[in-house]
């Protein structure tokens, strides 16, 4: 028995491990996660939903273990800032054609924006090259203390 024997064997069985599955129909892009490709399956088509939007930033200059001046630091984030602003006219058309709206004025400093659309709206944005990742925008709630 060997690693490789076992990856081999998932490979003839035609498994992508960035697929959902072997049997899914509609495979959803990668940047949205299974759970949340299936709270957008279960909205109506004119339901809008909340969502972070994560835009692709470019190498941001990262470099070796140290850690970068507080000069650095400001040119890092100016960088993704201004590599994720590049992409709001083509996310701004999208959220248009989806009847959605983007909530953000601009970029955050991890190059995320907040948007509301619909399910294909955000389908559309996954498909978007400029699109990293998509994250349902969840409340937070505070947990109840015990009673002691």
């Amino acid at each position: 028995f060997s690693p490789r024997r076992r990856f081999t064997r998932s490979a003839d069985r035609g498994y992508n491990p960035c697929s959902m599955s072997q049997t899914d129909e509609k495979q959803q892009p990668p940047a949205i996660s299974r759970e949340f490709a299936a709270r957008l399956d279960r909205l109506g088509a004119k339901q809008r939903v909340r969502a972070m939007v994560m835009l692709q930033t470019g190498e941001n200059g990262a470099t070796g273990s140290r850690r970068p001046t507080r000069q650095r630091r400001a040119e890092t984030l100016e960088q993704i800032r201004q590599a994720s602003r590049a992409a709001l006219p083509d996310i701004d058309r999208i959220l248009e054609r989806y009847h959605g709206q983007r909530l953000s004025e601009d970029v955050d400093a991890l190059g995320s924006i907040t948007v509301e659309t619909t399910a294909e709206g955000i389908r559309a944005l996954a498909a978007s090259e400029h699109v990293k990742a998509i994250f349902e925008d969840q409340s937070i709630f505070q947990f109840p203390h015990p009673k002691s």
